[in-house]
């Protein structure tokens, strides 16, 4: 696992279990973790009384998460649990956030964005509880394996994963400008914190995590240093937002392409380091933005009438 140590109190006590258990109850934690983060997200969303929510639950990076027993499922709970608690209780919306630091990478714009608001909106208790959770891990961590950090660092040192492909396009505009300058891999990334600012700042007397955030979280994902595809559940809350609000049609269009990435999988194509799946981001993105103008759209346009119909 290329996680940071603190991920060892996830997987620890796997280790006392044979390895066809371990597997059933790992990937039924991950299927756990999927359906409670949707359920939660119906909720939010008032329980609207259609099924769209079910589009999440056959997304296909999430399915091909569970298949491959990845952690992004752990990350997509924590997001969903920030959304959830920090309005009422700041405190544990900054715990929940330990699960999101499992893959930190994933979340460059949105740390960025999320330190800016703490400042401006004084919300430190979220800060609080992301410090507490990780420095009582950190310390478990060191309780159960003292040389668990060294042991990472030697690891990926020697891991090579600057010679592997990776399917995101940080590493498609690294391989093409200068496969040797690693810092090439964060070009992207550092663009998508300077505009999450950018976009905070716009909307900062405004700002509505599960408005805001479900952009913010689009463009993270396209943007990270390194990305697989089990690593793209973290769009689900967008991808649920836009689906309360498009009709069947354009849900028709993520749901054929969730079917192409289920279908890669089930023949056998090489899913994790194909480049034939560097199109799913950036897909993502369009059909929110897409369909959120839309939306807007539709809602502008009876107040204009209304008005000339007055004047």
């Amino acid at each position: 696992m290329r996680n940071l140590p603190p991920a060892l109190l996830l997987v620890l006590p796997f280790g006392f279990l044979s390895l066809r258990v371990g597997n059933i109850l790992w990937c039924a934690l991950l299927l756990g973790c999927l359906i409670v983060s949707v359920r939660m997200l119906w909720i939010m969303h008032g329980r609207p009384k259609n099924r769209r929510h079910f589009l999440a639950y056959s997304f296909g990076p999430a399915l091909v998460c569970v298949i491959c027993g990845q952690t992004g499922l752990f990350a997509l709970l924590g997001l969903v649990l920030f959304l959830r608690l920090h309005r009422s209780h700041q405190f544990w919306s900054g715990v929940s956030l330990w699960l999101c630091a499992l893959k930190p990478h994933l979340f460059l714009p949105f740390w960025a964005v999320l330190i800016v608001w703490i400042i401006f909106t004084r919300s430190y208790r979220v800060l609080l509880g992301l410090c507490a959770a990780l420095g009582v891990s950190s310390l478990a961590v060191f309780f159960l394996d003292p040389l668990a950090w060294a042991q990472y660092r030697q690891m990926m040192r020697g891991a090579g994963i600057g010679k592997e492909f990776i399917p995101c396009w940080s590493t498609v505009f690294r391989l093409n400008v200068d496969p040797h300058a690693m810092w090439l891999q964060y070009v992207f990334a550092a663009v998508g914190c300077i505009w999450a600012i950018g976009y905070y700042r716009k909307h900062r007397d405004t700002w509505d995590w599960m408005e805001h955030g479900a952009l913010l979280m689009l463009v993270s994902v396209l943007v990270s240093p390194y990305a697989w595809i089990t690593d793209q559940p973290l769009v689900i809350p967008a991808l649920l937002q836009g689906a309360y609000r498009t009709s069947r049609n354009w849900i028709a269009l993520i749901a054929l392409a969730s079917a192409a990435i289920e279908g890669g999988l089930l023949l056998s194509d090489p899913i994790m380091h194909s480049a034939k799946y560097l199109w799913t981001a950036p897909l993502w993105l369009a059909w929110y933005l897409w369909v959120m103008h839309k939306h807007e759209v539709r809602n502008t346009n009876p107040v204009l009438l209304a008005d000339l119909s007055r004047s």
